[in-house]
């Protein structure tokens, strides 16, 4: 049972860290592709706290969003291979579905569709991400509540 573990872990892993290699290779001076997607996501999200709330997000070079999701991505993917709890919270920031936008699109457009396949397969590595911190709380718990059996002197 431990292999199949280790092999789900590194299977379910080399997602965040094949994309973390991707988006280095293309980061190139300006970023990549991923930088213009952030920066385009992240001037929505401003208009719209904008609008609504009155407020304005500070000025964040895409670039650095970039390599910081580079960073989670490959830092969190190695350290989830080996079963460690802290990796599974590096790729739960990486996973969060907030970064796929959903509403730019209108309904019923073959953009919409793409936008929400990407949205449905980040919700569910974000729950699968969750399903394991649990799962990992839950047997050190179960774990620390066992008691050792006493040995009958004779």
């Amino acid at each position: 049972m431990g292999f199949i573990s280790f092999l789900g872990r590194l299977l379910f892993a080399s997602l965040f860290i094949l994309s973390a290699w991707q988006m280095f290779n293309d980061f190139g001076i300006d970023g990549g592709p991923a930088a213009k997607e952030f920066k385009f996501k992240f001037d929505i999200m401003d208009k719209y706290l904008t609008s609504k709330l009155g407020i304005s997000l500070p000025q964040i070079d895409a670039r650095h969003l970039v390599a910081a999701t580079i960073a989670l991505n490959g830092i969190g993917g190695f350290l989830f291979v080996f079963g460690n709890l802290s990796g599974a919270f590096l790729l739960l920031l990486s996973a969060s579905p907030p970064l796929v936008a959903l509403y730019k699109n209108d309904f019923g457009s073959p953009d919409f569709y793409t936008s929400l396949d990407e949205n449905l397969t980040r919700i569910a590595l974000f729950g699968a991400l969750l399903f394991f911190v649990g799962m990992k709380n839950s047997l050190t718990r179960r774990q620390l509540r066992k008691k050792n059996p006493r040995l009958k002197a004779s």
